[in-house]
């Protein structure tokens, strides 16, 4: 969508209800002759190699994503934001911007280097992105990051190991300008800067307030629709931002996710006033740090309001449940220049009838069916549609094969033992005998849980839970269940909808196939051309696939990549 005819002047951000980070909307992009010319330039400069997560990085910064950040950060800026939340000057800013390349080649170029040097930035085509001018280099303490960003050295902390997988010794800083734009392959044509949304709030829709909505690794669930719902209720607009690109393997593949929440939000949101962009983002896992920086990434993008749900960027038990609420309080609404909405753990009562949190039900927990992000993945790696009052079958349906059967071993068990799946969602279950039922007279352990387990309770909620909604569901889930046996033996029709959606998937993914590399630079982040050309097989398959019954025996071909659980788990252990 970006245009480089779209200018912001100062006279109109001053009428503007919200102002960028720091005062300024950073725009680093070179255009036209200057463009052709620093590009020609960049290639003489001794020349730096760098990873996709790095080139993201620098996109985020030229184009105002990270303002007031103008490029890689100082060691004095760096050391106080690791220690104070801030910058030297007093400006909020939870995460610190390093750059520290490995390689040896890379290691040969900088130990050549001088403050007041300039380089150029290369992705893996040895093509420049960006230049930089260095301002500072100074040495780059992996344990001192990790403890601050993260308090803690865990390796098995996905943020932690990326530290130490893909940064150096030597730190490099200075502003850097962007001579070349990547394309975002399916997402291209979504695509937004923040100088397109300020235009679009402000300038085309008038509005006064907008909520921005910044989510990761799950496919839209009732939680985040209830969030949605209460913004919309009392702001102009909604902004939501499913992120993309960098994501542990476990998760919903990213174009699935978004393909899903265009899905629900065409059928069941205002559209003109809700608007979804991918956010193209580096994951930093960093819990309430990230949290924070999500909500400065939402003002930029000219939000009024930043809503952040209870476990918002979120990474097991490494943070406190409501941590990612409680690091507000460091700071006052003046400077951090946006109203922040915190929202506690949704999940659905069935006594109520409706979504709910601590705060609005009395209800017991026999009555309720909880919103699990991990939990919905593991349903979805087993093969079965969760329950329609925690996920629109619209989103699931999609999303499942973004992640199913990834993870998948040869016994057809996921990542997480089927038991800890049944807790996280059905917690009811374990104590009594079906939802809003009476008690056991022996509760069940976790750990002796079973398959047969998952697949009575799926049919309790099934059979008790259901109060609206029912018959597109049975459709739905008729359709995607690959779980055969939770299904009833009958068919029903009601597959327009679905063929639809099922053509935009499969459009998606060709155009994604025609953009991928032959190789990819890490198999455990990225795909290849190969493996894509696989997923967009699996669509094309299950779009012939639709009009017919399914028999359990026919969906073999969905078992696409069944590689061992720990080369889902972050290890390199075979």
């Amino acid at each position: 969508m970006s245009q480089d005819t779209i200018v912001l002047t100062e006279e109109k951000f001053a009428s503007y209800p919200q102002q960028p980070h720091g005062g300024k909307l950073v725009d680093r992009v070179l255009r036209g002759k200057e463009r052709e010319e620093e590009l020609d330039r960049a290639k003489q400069l001794p020349m730096i190699m760098v990873d996709l997560e790095a080139v993201i990085t620098l996109e985020m910064i030229a184009t105002g994503v990270l303002s007031p950040n103008e490029g890689f950060m100082n060691e004095a800026d760096y050391k106080s934001v690791l220690t104070e939340g801030r910058l030297t000057n007093g400006v909020v800013w939870p995460v610190p911007l390093s750059f520290a390349p490995i390689g040896d080649r890379n290691k040969q170029i900088i130990k050549g280097l001088s403050v007041g040097d300039e380089i150029a930035l290369a992705d893996e085509t040895k093509e420049p992105v960006a230049i930089m001018k260095l301002e500072d280099i100074f040495h780059y303490d992996r344990d001192f990051r990790a403890e601050h960003v993260f308090g803690t050295k865990d390796r098995n902390h996905p943020g932690v190991d990326a530290i130490y997988r893909r940064m150096g010794d030597t730190a490099l800083a200075g502003p850097i300008t962007l001579v070349r734009r990547v394309h975002w392959g399916p997402f291209e044509s979504i695509r937004m800067e923040p100088k397109d949304t300020w235009k679009l709030f402000y300038e085309d829709k008038k509005m006064n307030s907008v909520g921005g909505f910044i989510t990761g690794a799950n496919p839209l669930h009732r939680g985040h629709e209830y969030i949605h719902r209460n913004a919309l209720e009392e702001m102009d607009g909604l902004f939501v931002q499913p992120l993309v690109e960098m994501a542990k393997r476990e998760y919903t593949r990213h174009e699935f996710r978004m393909l899903s929440y265009r899905a629900v939000l065409e059928e069941y949101y205002p559209k003109e006033r809700t608007m979804l962009a991918p956010l193209r983002v580096t994951y930093i896992f960093a819990g309430p740090r990230e949290a924070v920086l999500h909500a400065l990434i939402m003002k930029n993008y000219g939000c009024t309001h930043a809503l952040i749900g209870r476990d918002h960027a979120g990474i097991g038990d490494y943070y406190d449940k409501y941590a990612s609420h409680s690091i507000f309080d460091e700071f006052t609404p003046n400077e951090l220049g946006i109203d922040v909405r915190l929202f506690h753990e949704v999940f659905y009562c069935t006594r109520c009838d409706s979504s709910a949190t601590e705060q609005t039900c009395p209800h017991d927990q026999k009555y309720r069916i909880n919103i699990s992000g991990t939990g919905i993945r593991e349903l979805l790696r087993y093969g079965v549609l969760p329950p329609k009052e925690i996920v629109r079958p619209e989103s699931a349906r999609i999303a499942m094969q973004g992640v199913q059967p990834k993870g998948v071993d040869k016994n057809g068990l996921a990542i997480n033992p089927v038991g800890k799946t049944i807790k996280s969602i059905f917690p009811y279950y374990l104590e009594n005998t079906r939802i809003g039922g009476p008690k056991r007279r022996n509760a069940l352990e976790v750990e002796q849980l079973t398959i047969e387990d998952l697949e009575a309770v799926i049919n309790d909620v099934r059979e008790n839970a259901d109060r609206i909604y029912k018959g597109i569901f049975e459709e739905f889930s008729y359709v995607t269940d690959n779980l055969r046996n939770v299904q009833p033996d009958w068919v029903a029709e009601a597959r327009d909808a679905i063929r639809r959606q099922q053509e935009m998937v499969v459009d998606n993914l060709e155009e994604k196939v025609d953009k991928a590399l032959e190789k990819a630079s890490d198999e455990f982040m990225y795909q290849d051309k190969s493996e894509a050309e696989r997923e967009l097989d699996v669509a094309k398959r299950i779009l012939e696939d639709i009009p017919a019954p399914f028999r359990k025996d026919e969906l073999q071909y969905r078992t696409w990549n069944p590689l061992p659980y720990k080369r889902y788990r972050g290890g390199d252990e075979e």
